[in-house]
């Protein structure tokens, strides 16, 4: 963080660049270091109700099937569709086990605020997440009472691909309660980047048959309605757009960032701000992007304000930048 032209504060990170085949190509400090996916697991949680055949099932486009995946920003346009969701499996948002927040997108919430309502379950990022496996316990036969409980059938499954993914075995996967009470899973930061390398290229990564076709269907709805993902104006929606899909991403709490980078050169990409901060987390996603040569000279600048941005007083004055400083990134033959 600078002013004037000079550092002020620093935040420290790791990251891990790998292909599908689970072949590092670069890393920033130690990428052993071990850390909770939190959000950024949602697109392997939403395999399940693909494999189950939900899209048919349920009459799933794209839009529906990108909101299970994720973090959405609570407008009335998520929201209602979450309600659809639940109620094409005769759910409610009284089966919602996620809690409730105010919505993160800033106009949805004060309009929320100014109406003098409450944030409900569905204003919850991760409501179309939890519609999604209650949709997945009904397909499955499964029960939709507890079904956040680390021990239901369809987190056990969850967490056992979610290993297998990573190059893990279950074993070695610590889990905790995600802040909407899922389960959610501790790997190192290199096994998250090969996870996501696999969303990037599922037979390059050994998968086949229904999961590989069920990533893939993931994997393109997230492309195919970035509104969905995060919301207006939000990195992640900005950064799918700006690469139409080529490049998807999914912010996880507490610093967390993951990247599937889809094409010919398929990668995963995987960051933790050490201190949990995000204030710098998505310039340094940028730069690693563009540093790996992942992003091209116009999609960079189609997302330059996000790079380096201004920082500003009360007064609107610029006083310094957010600069992603990467020097000690080490590529790899």
């Amino acid at each position: 963080m600078t002013r004037g032209g000079r550092d002020e504060s620093w935040h420290h990170g790791v990251a891990a660049v790998v292909t599908p085949e689970g072949r590092r190509v670069a890393r920033l400090g130690d990428p052993g270091v071990a850390t909770y996916l939190r959000s950024a697991a949602k697109p392997f949680q939403a395999l399940s109700l693909l494999e189950a055949g939900g899209e048919e099932a349920f009459g799933l486009d794209d839009a529906d099937l990108a909101l299970t995946c994720a973090s959405h920003g609570g407008t009335p346009a998520h929201a209602e569709r979450v309600a659809s969701l639940l109620a094409r499996g005769g759910f409610t948002q009284g089966d919602l086990l996620c809690g409730a927040h105010p919505p993160l997108d800033a106009p949805a919430a004060e309009a929320l605020r100014r109406a003098g309502r409450e944030p409900e379950p569905l204003h919850n990022n991760c409501s179309g997440k939890h519609a999604g496996m209650l949709l997945a316990a009904k397909l499955l036969g499964l029960p939709a009472d507890g079904y956040t409980a680390p021990d239901h059938p369809l987190q056990r499954r969850n967490r056992e691909r979610i290993a297998r993914l990573c190059g893990l075995d279950p074993a070695d996967v610590p889990e905790a309660v995600d802040g909407c009470s899922v389960p959610t899973y501790r790997v190192p930061v290199e096994a998250a980047a090969r996870a996501w390398a696999a969303l990037a290229d599922p037979e390059a990564a050994g998968l086949a048959g229904a999961e590989a076709a069920a990533v893939r269907r993931a994997i393109e709805a997230m492309a195919r309605a970035p509104e969905m993902v995060a919301g207006p104006g939000r990195f992640t929606t900005r950064l799918i757009q700006a690469t139409g899909g080529r490049v998807i991403g999914k912010e996880g709490a507490e610093g967390f960032y993951a990247v599937a980078v889809r094409g010919p050169a398929a990668l995963g990409l995987a960051l933790k701000v050490a201190d949990g901060g995000e204030r710098c987390r998505d310039g340094v996603v940028l730069d690693l992007l563009r540093l790996t040569g992942c992003l091209s000279a116009a999609e960079l600048a189609a997302l330059e304000d996000l790079h380096r941005p201004e920082r500003r007083n009360h007064r609107g004055l610029a006083v310094g930048r957010i600069e992603p400083d990467l020097l000690d990134l080490e590529l790899e033959a």
